[in-house]
């Protein structure tokens, strides 16, 4: 459940609603506010709508902030029905979803920009599918003009401030 509030309405008392937007009317960023984990299925819902046609999502957020969790209930929204999981040590894993394939990338191990060209990043981010990357300022110079940025703050124990820009 979610209903649409001013911005400086965003922060309400924990368990007012499970998820909260702001800014309906600003076509270039929306804030969510969830206060539980099934609100990120919501959420990741408003963030496919929100995207349009744009299929690469870049996460930023402090470590243990919520990135994979989220990309879990994005890839659910997507069509996903694999386990996801986080590619830490492998950087990439692949899933099927409904016909179209999502990517999930977690660059947080890579020493240089050369790993990235080594797993061929470009077949990726080019290839019209869904690319999720977690750590994109380890290849910030590599990722395409336009993308969806997902900001994800932590404002409570289990309160996070989904901010979703268009780039």
């Amino acid at each position: 459940m979610y209903k649409f509030v001013k911005a400086e309405e965003l922060m309400k008392p924990s368990g007012a609603s499970e998820c909260f937007i702001a800014d309906k009317n600003n076509y270039n960023q929306m804030k969510i506010e969830v206060s539980s984990p099934a609100a990120l299925d919501e959420a990741a819902k408003e963030l496919i709508n929100f995207a349009g046609t744009t299929r690469i999502f870049i996460f930023e957020g402090e470590m243990g902030a919520g990135k994979t969790t989220f990309i879990k209930s994005l890839g659910r929204a997507l069509g996903v029905t694999e386990v996801v999981s986080s590619p830490t040590f492998s950087i990439v894993n692949e899933y099927d979803a409904s016909g179209t394939v999502v990517y999930h990338f977690d660059f947080y191990r890579i020493k240089n920009l050369q790993e990235a060209y080594d797993i061929g990043y470009e077949e990726y981010f080019y290839s019209g599918d869904y690319c999720l990357i977690e750590w994109p300022e380890k290849v910030a110079e590599l990722l395409p003009d336009q993308y969806i940025k997902i900001e994800i703050a932590v404002v409570g124990e289990t309160r996070r401030t989904l901010t979703f820009s268009k780039i």
